[in-house]
């Protein structure tokens, strides 16, 4: 619901459906597109993952926020674990260079009498990195399991700093690591960065930022 008569939000239609809302919203003269996805556990998480990469698309630059109950769980976005939706989810948003807003907290995106989790990753594009002033889960009630989710764009809060977005996340094979660090050390024009790793409980592979 947009409030906002200066706001101007049509219905992307070519990329909406039952389980997905795309609009593109204009603010004086600014262009972005946010998306609210249902990602269906009984669906494979491939033929989802298709409806972002069709958003991208038709981006073509412009920036992009992608809210997502993704029925995937993954350490990436502060869930207890990582299954295999969330692997496959995970390693497809590192492939796009995509961000992951979700920070650790007291609260979870999910709950129900049988548990909480964290399955509703929201995302960015390199194009809202540096301009997406504040992520949170309310407390505010939502009459639903689910939490809401409120992020704050284009509205600076010098208060409020996120630690989990980096500017590049790399995928490589475990055994690998001490050659990959040795290798972006080198690759730095500047004075190298720490390097931090975590394999996300997977037996191969190891998630790296750099900070």
């Amino acid at each position: 619901m947009v409030t906002n008569k200066h706001i101007d939000v049509p219905l992307l239609k070519q990329h909406s459906d039952a389980d997905a809302i795309v609009a593109e919203i204009t603010v004086d003269g600014v262009k972005l597109i946010m998306a609210s996805m249902y990602f269906d556990i009984g669906r494979p998480i491939e033929e989802d993952r298709s409806k972002i990469e069709a958003v991208l698309q038709h981006a073509n630059g412009v920036g992009v926020l992608l809210a997502i109950d993704s029925n995937a769980r993954s350490a990436s976005w502060h869930d207890s674990t990582t299954n295999a939706r969330g692997r496959t989810l995970d390693e497809y948003l590192m492939s796009k260079q995509l961000y992951i807003l979700n920070e650790e907290g007291l609260n979870t995106t999910f709950r129900n009498r049988r548990g909480v989790s964290n399955i509703e990753p929201t995302i960015i594009n390199n194009q809202l990195l540096r301009t997406v002033a504040r992520w949170e889960i309310s407390d505010q009630e939502s009459s639903s399991d689910h939490n809401i989710i409120k992020q704050v764009i284009g509205q600076g809060d010098p208060n409020w700093e996120s630690d989990d977005l980096q500017d590049v996340r790399y995928l490589f094979k475990n055994e690998k690591r001490d050659i990959f660090q040795e290798n972006l050390k080198h690759s730095q024009n500047d004075a190298p960065r720490v390097v931090q790793c975590r394999n996300n409980r997977r037996p191969r592979y190891a998630l790296c930022t750099c900070s």
